[in-house]
């Protein structure tokens, strides 16, 4: 008998210990960003340290967080659902596929709008003074055919302006920003057109043979959300702290770019290593045309245009639908 309520004892003792180790929360988070000024709060929350802050502060305990840059949306939504990353900045469209796509099971959602700012079709060619001047010899470069923010942007002006959605999607070239703005600048390769962003646009308009066709605000006919942040709800779950002191980094990011831009453009030029003059990227980043409120602008109509021509399955009621319930208080549309 004495033998017995050992073991009960001693399994009850384990089946405690079980319970407090599935409870406590991660001392990790691993976040991931595509490459570009869309995604300077993790610039930022990287150089100052924030969410390690913000966890001493809130008397969390000692949490790491480490950063990584990719080139292309489809790298981020793999690393995110491999379980290799925790928390991402990605193109508007490619979070709306992951919603889309992993409602029910994995239930991708927003924390908040990451960026708002304008994103360039370019062009090296003298021929082309609009979309319909592309023929079957040009390429226009851009981060992943038919599922970045450049694709669906110049898909929506494609059906606005010559009738059909797809009607260039033959001419389209997945290339990373530095890359294709590498092609631009050379001239050597067949890409004569680049849909890239912030700041290698503004880089190749450096470029007398470089100008500017079109603008994505011109998909929406105003400002449309650029990217957003986004994790997955078993995440969320099992880290609630973890998630507010995260949530809470990012706002202090935001603050921090509107605060001070020089020095907010002095870390993006110091992390990306680029040689790009710091005032250029300081202007970038002071431009009205740009924000990095967390609100959500017309992600709706962007949504809807997605869904109508089939690349999204179920048409979210609101806005609201896609993001977690902290953002739902803004101002989004």
């Amino acid at each position: 008998m004495q033998n017995l309520c050992r073991r009960i004892l001693a399994g009850g003792v384990a089946l405690l210990a079980l319970c407090g180790a599935a409870q406590a929360e991660a001392n990790q988070v691993r976040f991931a960003r595509q490459l570009g000024l869309g995604y300077l709060q993790f610039y930022i929350m990287q150089e100052k340290q924030f969410v390690e802050k913000q966890a001493e502060r809130a008397g969390f305990g000692k949490v790491t967080a480490t950063y990584s840059g990719m080139g292309t949306p489809t790298a981020i939504s793999d690393a995110l659902l491999s379980g290799n990353v925790d928390v991402v900045g990605i193109g508007l469209p490619s979070f709306l596929t992951l919603w889309d796509k992993t409602r029910g099971n994995m239930s991708v959602r927003g924390m908040m709008a990451m960026n708002r700012q304008p994103a360039f079709l370019n062009t090296r060619n003298p021929n082309i003074r609009s979309i319909r001047d592309f023929t079957d010899n040009d390429r226009i470069a851009l981060p992943a055919p038919k599922v970045s923010v450049q694709a669906i942007m110049l898909q929506m002006i494609a059906e606005k302006t010559l009738g059909k959605f797809d009607a260039l999607d033959n001419l389209t070239v997945g290339m990373s920003h530095p890359d294709g703005t590498a092609a631009m600048l050379s001239g050597k390769l067949e890409i004569s057109s680049h849909f890239t962003s912030a700041p290698f646009q503004y880089q190749q308009l450096e470029n007398p043979a470089i100008r500017k066709l079109l603008s994505s605000y011109d998909a929406t006919d105003g400002p449309n959300t650029f990217s957003a942040i986004a994790t997955v709800a078993r995440w969320r779950e099992a880290n609630p702290q973890l998630y507010a002191i995260v949530h809470a980094a990012i706002l202090e990011a935001n603050d921090f770019i509107a605060k001070n831009p020089r020095e907010a453009a002095e870390i993006f030029v110091r992390i990306e290593n680029t040689k790009l003059p710091v005032a250029f990227i300081q202007k970038m980043i002071s431009d009205p045309d740009f924000s990095y409120a967390p609100e959500p602008e017309n992600v709706m109509k962007i949504y809807g245009f997605m869904h109508k021509v089939g690349a999204l399955k179920t048409m979210p009621a609101t806005w609201q639908d896609l993001f977690f319930p902290e953002a739902h208080a803004l101002k989004g549309n």
